[in-house]
């Protein structure tokens, strides 16, 4: 298929989200154009990032008349996710400086000199006001956020009715995204909680049988392609849901993620709110790495998302096609299989007896490969080291995703298979960013150019000779 020609224009393109939907539809578009505060030189192939900060008058204006100059006027599609998120719970100047204005001063923009098929805004279920157990959520639903995010959603939306002055418009309002190795913060505080035998990972102040529904990024950006190839079709101002329609109680999640664990499960167990909001506040005050659990959040425990996805698959012929129950285990094959680089990945900080733990298996692992394998020279040495891999040639790799790679026996963290030892030259592998494969490492890390997570792979051909 040709690439059509016109711009396909995302903002938050270093995001998670972002990143992703750049990947998928470069390509399919002629000019794919990324706004992010921080532009990677030189940008991904086929994609063009341009450096903006959403929350400054000048600077929408002026990547706007990059954008104008560089790639012309005709606009198939802006994908806006450029946003502030927090998990303080409390009003922040950011949500309107960032999230409320900058879709103003983006909209504006747009209107003044563009061509514009469509805009599309990623918004949240959480606008919504919670149900009940029994309940699903459409569309219609009433509209009831219940704490600062959510709220600045609810302005924004309101305001893109008000501004955007005939730009057909999409409303995304989307689930908790995951991905295979995790990457939300609640079920990756949970998955801690449980793995580090917590005991806050065996209480709850709220009825274990609510949840809230999930979404796997996959589908997120099935859904926004999908919304961008229908959009002659779509009516010009919609919201539409996108989330699973199965949606996982606490108590699921709980005993799911102590069976993969722990190979058991015990019962949780109800704290009353005042309590709970006491230790949550209590703990926020101690000294030492912060607590994700705030007080503000004991009050949501008992918020309960269900969704009713019909409005999707009418207008999107969109249903996901992944399931937050089928990914559980990944999630906890990746944790097993790196655990040091997934709690580096979740930005979270690993106990010491986890660190102490990884490093006598690493001692073991080299020592079992030097057993098999004499030593290598002096320059692979320490870039193996570095990245967590033995000092000779006995590698895991998965026979799916050969890209994926480790010291240890384990799972792979994108299709849960097991890993299968091959002897490799230690100088065969590093660690390379998915969207930049020029950016080669030796240890873990994350991109300079873009900011994500370097991934352990191997060199193809003869290139680590």
């Amino acid at each position: 298929m040709n690439a059509e020609r016109s711009i396909l224009l995302v903002t938050g393109s270093n995001g998670r989200i972002g990143a992703a939907v750049v990947q998928r539809l470069t390509g399919r578009y002629s000019n794919v154009v990324g706004f992010d505060r921080q532009a990677p030189t030189p940008p991904p192939p086929g994609c063009e990032r341009i450096p903006v900060d959403i929350s400054s008058d000048d600077a929408v204006r002026e990547a706007l008349h990059v954008l104008r100059e560089h790639h012309g006027t005709r606009i198939a599609s802006v994908v806006h996710l450029a946003a502030y998120y927090d998990f303080l719970g409390k009003p922040s100047a950011k949500y309107d400086q960032i999230t409320v204005e900058g879709t103003r001063r983006l909209l504006r923009g747009l209107r003044e000199g563009f061509e514009v098929e469509q805009f599309i805004f990623s918004s949240t279920m959480l606008v919504h006001k919670p149900g009940e157990p029994g309940e699903f959520i459409n569309e219609d639903w009433p509209i009831g956020p219940t704490w600062a995010y959510p709220e600045s959603k609810v302005r924004t939306e309101a305001l893109i009715r008000e501004e955007r002055d005939g730009i057909p418009a999409v409303i995304l309002r989307l689930a908790g995204v995951y991905d295979d190795v995790c990457h939300s913060p609640p079920l990756a505080h949970q998955i801690q909680r449980i793995y580090e035998g917590q005991l806050a990972g065996r209480l709850y102040s709220g009825e274990t049988s609510h949840g809230q529904a999930f979404v796997h990024l996959d589908d997120v950006v099935d859904a926004i392609e999908q919304a961008i190839e229908r959009r002659a079709q779509l009516p010009p101002e919609t919201a539409i849901l996108i989330g699973e329609p199965e949606t996982l109680s606490y108590d699921e999640l709980q005993h799911t993620f102590m069976r993969l664990l722990h190979k058991k499960s015990t019962e949780t167990q109800s704290v009353p709110g005042l309590i709970a909001k006491l230790g949550a506040w209590a703990q926020d005050l101690l000294p030492g790495k912060e607590q994700f659990i705030k007080p503000w959040m004991i009050d949501r425990a008992n918020d309960h998302y269900a969704l009713d996805i019909a409005r999707a698959r009418t207008l999107l012929g969109w249903a996901p096609r992944r399931s937050l129950r089928q990914t559980l285990p990944r999630m906890v094959a990746a944790l097993e299989a790196d655990p040091i680089g997934w709690y580096r990945e979740h930005g979270l900080e690993p106990p010491s007896s986890l660190k102490k733990a990884v490093e006598r298996e690493k001692k073991a692992a080299a020592k079992k490969a030097a057993a098999h394998e004499p030593a290598p020279a002096a320059a692979h040495a320490h870039g193996s080291e570095a990245a967590g891999l033995p000092e000779g040639r006995l590698v895991h790799i998965c026979p799916m995703h050969p890209e994926v790679a480790q010291a240890t026996p384990g799972n792979c963290p994108r299709c849960g298979l097991g890993l299968e030892p091959e002897a490799l030259p230690a100088g065969a592998l590093a660690c390379t960013c998915p969207m930049h494969p020029e950016v080669a490492s030796h240890e873990p890390g994350r991109c300079p150019q873009c900011g994500m997570s370097l991934e352990l792979r191997q060199v193809p051909g003869e290139a680590h000779v």
